[in-house]
């Protein structure tokens, strides 16, 4: 067996992480567009253990494939942030919805930057969903933008803006683990 196969396959062996992180992201983005009446407060504690628990999958996706991944550092980076930003979030419910909108602005635009760059990885192998995958990473970073851009205005509408931006990255997360299984039986 090849060292390049050995390193690919180590690498995908942990797929369906990022399967679950996607369902995660569409049940989160999900719930938020249908109750967005909910105290923005409840949301905070929603975003807090969505960021916790993806960062945590993150890190130990990045732990686990460092030997094969040479972006591993950005994943675990990422996994990092999001698990930082879940404990203020947490710990401080009474962040208003400016300082909120930037948190999770910023939080999806990094998530949404990695997707751009593992669409890029996907592309490596030949795979024909590459585009659409980098589609969805690029909305996710306007998305991201648009609360970034004027979160006084992006406040009335952060909740939608939060639940289309989760349910993008969700999407893609979901594409990219399906992607990653079927690279792993192609090697295997």
């Amino acid at each position: 067996m090849s060292e390049f196969t050995k390193s690919v396959r180590s690498t995908i062996k942990h797929w369906y992480l990022h399967l679950i992180i996607g369902i995660l992201l569409i049940l989160v983005g999900a719930y938020v567009f249908t109750n967005p009446v909910d105290a923005y407060v409840t949301l905070a504690f929603i975003f807090g253990i969505t960021f916790l628990f993806t960062g945590a999958i993150e890190i130990i996706y990045a732990i686990a494939n460092r030997n094969e991944l040479d972006s591993w550092g950005w994943s675990l980076g990422g996994g990092i942030l999001e698990v930082l930003i879940g404990i203020i979030i947490l710990s401080r419910p009474e962040i208003g919805m400016i300082v909120l909108a930037f948190i999770v602005g910023f939080a999806l635009l990094f998530r949404s930057m990695l997707s751009v760059s593992w669409s890029m990885e996907i592309r490596k192998y030949q795979n024909p969903n590459w585009g659409w995958m980098l589609f969805l990473g690029i909305i996710g970073v306007i998305l991201a933008f648009i609360l970034l851009w004027n979160p006084i205005i992006a406040g009335a509408t952060v909740v939608i803006w939060t639940a289309i931006t989760f349910i993008a990255i969700g999407i893609f997360e979901i594409i990219l683990s399906f992607n990653l299984k079927k690279l792993k039986s192609k090697i295997d």
